[in-house]
């Protein structure tokens, strides 16, 4: 009797293991976490790139996943508040357990979130052009570093238009604030005086620029060619290029080069005073490539909306999660670790028709591309590098970064290496 009670016990247990094991395997997918502002000044530039990360992991599940698993993605909404970056990081990796991120724009807000990674022991890839001066081995930084966009700029500003008188204008944060010290050093370095450089910083979303404009339309008279290179961010760039026409400010009178105005931002604006107004990015909409238009083709039947453009952080995220995905087969794991080391010389197509390699300090080979904007909201390209340039976490123009590299490689391991020292300051700083 005790043997018969023991056995149904047995095929009881049995049964309901296989229904648990079933129910298990049914949700077993690979969770892909989205970080971006859906609301607030920077969903103008965010919500975007969260549509994006969609698309990628959709088309990535029709090819039937990874390690075959499908891929589930989580998105929250950090509102473009700092401190709520922070928050839902934390809520994806601990409470979602997500295996990777893709998200963020500002600099401040992956200066948010850092500690939360590097805590947690999570990926985090990061699709936009920021200030270098951090390497962390929990983040990939597959947008440009300030020598993959600023200064090749102010090289093209310099020596194919004559500029002699510089206005810095940004949002006041810690990116803009950075890039700038990182240029104006170079161009002291490169003989422009001090006279001859008007810096400016603007709150998030700041909407009155009248004096402002009138201030640099003043510094742009004095007989020296000028141009402004700005690192305003979000929505406040509306209102800036819309006062630029008010007061009559054309691209042959003070050209104005940009950091983060791409197709998406110039959608909104009517372009035709613009004319001429450049932007530096590592990719275009309107490259002739035979990728770059099945990309397109891809994003406007995944949003249902020809009308809807791409931009360079859109790319970014595509060779990021592409890199991320090859190095997660190459491993054979989504374990964080285990994927750090396999993405190192990864090699995936990029937008403009090359490839980008992830390098040991974890940001990518990029080419750099100058484009002037056009009456339709796109940009025509009047300049490009020869090649890919490699992102360099750490400035040569700083005196206190010209001797650091970052290297997560062993048997280096450190983003923060003093090559005159021989001494590692630590994982970040």
């Amino acid at each position: 009797m005790k043997a018969r009670k023991f056995g149904m016990g047995l095929g009881a247990a049995a049964l309901m293991m296989s229904l648990s094991t079933g129910s298990a395997l049914a949700s077993d997918t690979i969770k892909v976490g989205v970080l971006h502002s859906l609301s607030g000044t920077m969903a103008i530039s965010e919500t975007t790139l969260k549509d994006t990360v969609l698309m990628l992991v959709e088309e990535q599940n029709k090819k039937g996943g990874l390690l075959g698993k499908k891929l589930e993605a989580v998105v929250v909404d950090p509102a473009s508040n700092w401190p709520l970056f922070a928050e839902k990081a934390r809520e994806l990796i601990e409470k979602e357990k997500v295996d990777v991120v893709f998200g963020c724009w500002t600099s401040v807000s992956r200066k948010s979130v850092l500690p939360v990674f590097e805590e947690l022991n999570s990926l985090l890839f990061y699709p936009v052009q920021y200030e270098g001066e951090e390497s962390s081995k929990n983040v990939f930084y597959t947008g440009a570093a300030p020598n993959q966009q600023a200064i090749p700029a102010v090289d093209y500003l310099m020596n194919e238009v004559g500029v002699k008188r510089w206005v810095l204008a940004g949002t006041d944060y810690v990116y803009p604030r950075t890039t700038n010290k990182i240029l104006e050093a170079y161009l002291k370095d490169k003989g422009v005086a001090a006279d001859d450089i008007m810096i400016n910083y603007t709150p998030f979303g700041h909407s009155d620029w009248q004096s402002i404009v009138s201030d640099i339309k003043k510094f742009g008279s004095a007989g020296k060619k000028t141009a402004v290179v700005s690192t305003i961010n979000g929505d406040a760039n509306v209102p800036f290029y819309k006062e630029l026409g008010n007061q009559g400010i054309s691209a042959e009178d003070i050209p104005v080069v940009a950091f983060s105005v791409g197709e998406e931002e110039l959608s909104g604006l009517d372009t035709g005073p613009l004319v001429g107004h450049l932007a530096a990015w590592n990719y275009f909409m309107s490259v002739d490539a035979d990728v770059n238009t099945d990309f397109i083709d891809s994003w406007k039947a995944f949003i249902k909306d020809d009308k809807r453009v791409t931009n360079d952080p859109m790319e970014a995220h595509y060779i990021g999660f592409n890199m991320w995905a090859a190095a997660v087969e190459k491993a054979g794991t989504t374990d964080v670790d285990a994927v750090s080391e396999a993405i190192i010389g990864v090699a995936v197509p990029n937008l403009t028709g090359g490839y980008a390699t992830m390098m040991p300090n974890h940001h990518i080979t990029k080419p750099v591309l100058i484009g002037e904007i056009q009456d339709d909201g796109q940009f025509e390209t009047v300049w490009q590098t020869t090649g890919t340039v490699m992102g360099d976490a750490w400035s040569d123009f700083l005196p206190d970064s010209k001797d650091i590299t970052a290297d997560w490689t062993a048997p280096l391991s450190c983003g923060n290496y003093n090559v005159k020292t021989g001494k590692c300051s630590g994982q970040n700083y």
